[in-house]
Formats: C-alpha cells, structure tokens, sequence
C-alpha cells in the first residue's frame, strides 16, 4: 500500500468519524449511563423486574453506541500516528503492523456505518427467522436446507447465538419448516432485509437427466418480544399439541413428549418449539413466537390502513420475490429491491450477506428520505 494512499484514506476516515461524532452528545450520553447506573444501585431496584430489565438494555444499548464510536475513534488516531511515524521513518514491521490494523479499521467502519443505519423500533432485538420451503418437493426442501445454513452461518461470523426453535425434516434430503431464533444486538435490524420469497435456479443434484430446476422458499422474520409488549392472547383461542422432538436430521430424540405447538384459531397461525428438554420451557418459547407473529400482524395491518388513507402503493407480505440466486448457467446473486449483486454466489451461500443489508438498508433509508 502506498504510504501517501492510505494517508488519504486515514484522513477521510477521520472525517467521517468525527461526522458521526456530531450526530450525538458525547457528555450527554456518559450523563445518562450515569443516571441509569444510579437508578440500577438503588435497594428498591428490582422490585419492578420488568422496568428494570428494560433500564439494564437501555444503559447496554447506550453504553455500545459510546464504546463503539470511542473505540472506533481511537483506532483512527493510532492509524494517524502511525502514518506520521511512516513518513519520519520508513519501517518494515511498522508498515505490516499498520496495513493489518488499517484492514481491521476499514472493518470496524464499515459495521459502524452499518449499524448507523438501524433506527427502528425493534432493530436492536433478537430475530425469529421462519424459512418455508415452496412447492417442488425435494428440491425445494433442498434450498430451504442450504438457506439455513447461511443465516447460522452468518450470525457466526457476527457473534451471534442460534438456536433452531422447531425442525421439520425433508422426506429425502432438506428441510420442510424450521424456526430458527438468532440472538444478538441489532440482529433483528440486520435480518428484517431477508423477509420475502428467495429464488433459487441451478441444475438439481436429485435430477439424473441433469436438468435446471428453479425452487423458491419463504422467509419470515419477526423481532423477539418481551414482557414489556403488552399482546392480548385469549387462551380459549389457542390449541395446544404436544409431541415428541427431534434434532435437526433427526438426532436428540428426545422419549417424552416435550416439544409444544400451538394454533391460534382465529389467524390459523400456527408456531412451535423443541429447541428446550421442558415442555414448559417449549410453552414458553413457543408463546412469544406467536405473541411476535401476531404483534407483527397487527403492525401489517395498521400499515395498510395508513398506506391506503396516504394514497401509497405499499408492498408487503410473503408473495414479494427479493433475491435470486443463480448457479447455472452463470452464477449471479440479485436484490431485486437495492439492485444490488454479486458473482460470488459461494460467499453469500456461506454467510456474506452484510453487503446485501448494508445496500437494502440504503434503499430503505432513499425511499423514506428521497432527494
């Protein structure tokens, strides 16, 4: 890399940085970490268990947007310096040591700028993630399969915890339901992008003649509620079936009967769990799935009615295609929202889907802000 280059970038890194910088108080947020850090030292603290739980992720949630920005503008100045030092006197090791934290800043940025771009409501929960494969029997069941190992794969790559909620194996090869719940901050804000019908167009591997088969799945995605999401259930509206559950594959057969579906009757609307040995544990989770699915309902719903009263032509729900994935006879992966692409379909396949929320969530914030 040359040294007058990167100098450049540095600066420019710098500067915006020092942009970001402005959009907030800096001494307002270290008084308000204060205030809520008094709040949580006094003795009658826990005796609303749900107030202060929502206090503690406040102060959680404001003490990452201090540290992040913080850490970020540190790792700037020591780049800084380390040019300056470059330009007195050039050093091998120096320079090694600089381009290796350069990389690791450019990085670090990115995930800033990305994370800027979060401001919904629900963006800093966990996610649901609901994969459906479409008609197509094995080959659909196939691609929902090789969808999940994506998603899991990229909540790895972020730190993120997976936990498969409910299974439904394939008859020959892949899945035919899952559930999936992804934890970690601002996973619901990344994964929101992901809600629609994905396409799949490749020559199938369960076809002897070698044909090209196209295969859609359905993915849902929903923030993970709390108790502070007041959500009336009548429980005369809800079948309750319990039944034996298994791992993904078929592994962890558990010999009592421990997994929990439940059916609102109502919406038809039904969810499921079997990532927990207590059936009651299963309840529980299974709940807030459905709690999530209806407060999303209800948040569809009053947006329709806004869109019409607006006079807006609002595309929402699960028949919207979003992405297309390619694999013969070129290989492209498309967001048909953001335009967005790219060729290397095998990095997507493994994770690589920041630069498609990062390019969604773009188009979002132009389509709320056009110039």
């Amino acid at each position: 890399m040359e040294l007058s280059e990167a100098s450049k970038q540095v600066e420019a890194m710098h500067d915006e940085i020092m942009r970001f910088g402005g959009l907030f108080d800096l001494d307002a947020l270290d008084e308000q970490i204060a205030e809520n850090e008094q709040q949580m030292a006094a003795p009658d603290f826990w005796n609303d268990n749900v107030k202060a739980q929502k206090v503690i992720d406040e102060n959680n949630q404001l003490k990452d947007k201090r540290d992040n920005f913080v850490q970020l503008r540190d790792s700037v100045g020591d780049l800084q310096t380390a040019v300056e030092l470059l330009n007195a006197e050039p050093d091998p090791d120096l320079q090694k040591d600089f381009e290796k934290q350069f990389a690791a800043t450019q990085k670090q940025l990115r995930d800033y700028r990305l994370n800027q771009l979060l401001d919904g409501k629900y963006d800093s929960r966990n996610a649901i993630v609901e994969i459906h494969p479409g008609a197509g029997g094995t080959e659909a069941q196939d691609w929902g399969q090789m969808l999940m190992r994506m998603y899991i794969r990229w909540a790895d790559s972020h730190g993120f915890k997976t936990e498969v909620a409910s299974y439904e194996a394939g008859e020959t090869a892949g899945v035919k339901s899952v559930t999936l719940l992804i934890q970690g901050h601002n996973a619901y804000g990344y994964l929101h992008s992901e809600k629609g019908v994905h396409r799949l167009v490749r020559i199938s591997p369960f076809d002897s003649a070698g044909r090209r088969h196209t295969s859609f799945a359905s993915v849902d995605v929903m923030p993970e509620l709390d108790e502070t999401i007041k959500v009336d259930i009548n429980p005369d509206d809800l079948r309750v079936d319990v039944f034996r559950s298994s791992g993904a594959g078929g592994q962890h057969v558990n010999k009592t009967s421990s997994a929990v579906r439940i059916t609102h009757l109502p919406t038809g609307i039904v969810v499921s769990s079997q990532a927990e040995r207590s059936q009651l544990q299963n309840r529980q989770t299974a709940m807030n799935m459905l709690k999530s699915k209806l407060y999303e309902l209800e948040e569809q719903k009053k947006a329709e009615k806004k869109a019409q009263i607006e006079g807006q032509q609002l595309d929402i729900g699960w028949g919207s295609q979003i992405r297309s994935y390619v694999f013969c006879p070129y290989t492209l992966v498309k967001d048909n929202r953001s335009g967005y692409e790219t060729h290397n379909v095998d990095a997507v396949m493994d994770g690589d889907l920041d630069p498609f929320i990062n390019a969604y969530l773009q188009w979002k914030l132009s389509k709320k802000n056009p110039q």
